[in-house]
């Protein structure tokens, strides 16, 4: 598995298994162990997927060292706030069932519940973060789905820089002004729904390149991504597609391809406006 490094040194794998709408129970146990058998070393999740119980259980009966493990998690849009953070924090590190989280996200920059006061709330969030980031409980704390005018706002009163920002990212919408601020700035940028949740995977453009390569239009997509210098994060709950997923270090897209991606148009709608979205 290949890593890149994040502004604090920490080394972040670049293929994370992602548990986005994976059920809690034996959905997300399954198959959260199913990717650590096949060579997983990265798994993301949230407070607001419900399945962190699930997917702490699977680590733990992994057999696998957790420090193996690169474990994400992130806050929940009704806990923003200094003490609503640090509470909401410890009960995901209860229900992980781990010490520490690796990365610990604030998952949406402007929730509904704390609309009218954003700024003030996520201020008071990434103090506590920071804290956490100080007492050991975290490796590397993050923003996901902040734009820039997000990112300035909490740098006007944060000490650390977010070390990541996990935003919508495949061929066809690219954010490319976002991503190269937060390049400017030293953050990684984690793409997450990177097969623009399936509705890539019917693309003519895609298909064509997936024959020419002789590789799933997924891996194309998921290649596509890692030559744009992002981590990925795939999710399936289908044991080939899991296993294949991982298998992207044997091939590359060449120039023609990567340009032919890079002017596909969005075909998978446009990326919700944090600041109106009902979340």
């Amino acid at each position: 598995m290949n890593s890149l490094l994040l502004n604090n040194q920490v080394a972040i794998p670049v293929i994370g298994y992602g548990t986005w709408q994976i059920a809690d129970g034996r959905e997300a146990y399954e198959s959260v162990r199913y990717a650590l058998e096949t060579g997983y070393r990265h798994i993301d999740t949230a407070a607001a997927y419900r399945n962190e119980i699930s997917v702490g259980k699977a680590i733990h009966d992994s057999g696998i060292a957790r420090s193996e493990i690169f474990l994400t998690t992130k806050l929940h849009n009704d806990d923003h706030g200094y003490e609503e953070t640090r509470k909401a924090f410890l009960a995901s590190l209860s229900d992980l069932g781990t010490e520490y989280v690796d990365l610990y996200l604030i998952h949406w920059p402007n929730p509904i519940a704390s609309r009218e006061n954003w700024k003030e709330a996520n201020s008071g969030s990434w103090k506590a973060m920071e804290e956490f980031y100080e007492q050991g409980l975290v490796r590397a704390i993050g923003i996901s789905n902040f734009c820039e005018r997000h990112i300035d706002a909490l740098l006007e009163t944060a000490g650390i820089t977010p070390m990541v920002n996990q935003i919508r990212l495949f061929a066809g919408e690219q954010q490319s002004s976002l991503v190269a601020y937060c390049h400017s700035l030293g953050m990684v940028t984690e793409a997450y729904s990177p097969l623009g949740t399936g509705a890539l995977l019917t693309s003519p453009l895609i298909q064509e390149i997936a024959s020419e390569v002789k590789r799933s239009a997924a891996q194309v997509c998921l290649r596509y991504n890692l030559q744009k210098g992002h981590v990925i994060l795939p999710k399936s709950v289908t044991p080939s597609s899991i296993k294949q997923n991982l298998e992207l270090f044997d091939f590359t897209l060449n120039e023609n391809q990567m340009k032919s991606l890079d002017e596909m148009p969005n075909i998978c709608g446009p990326t919700r406006n944090p600041d109106e979205a009902p979340f």
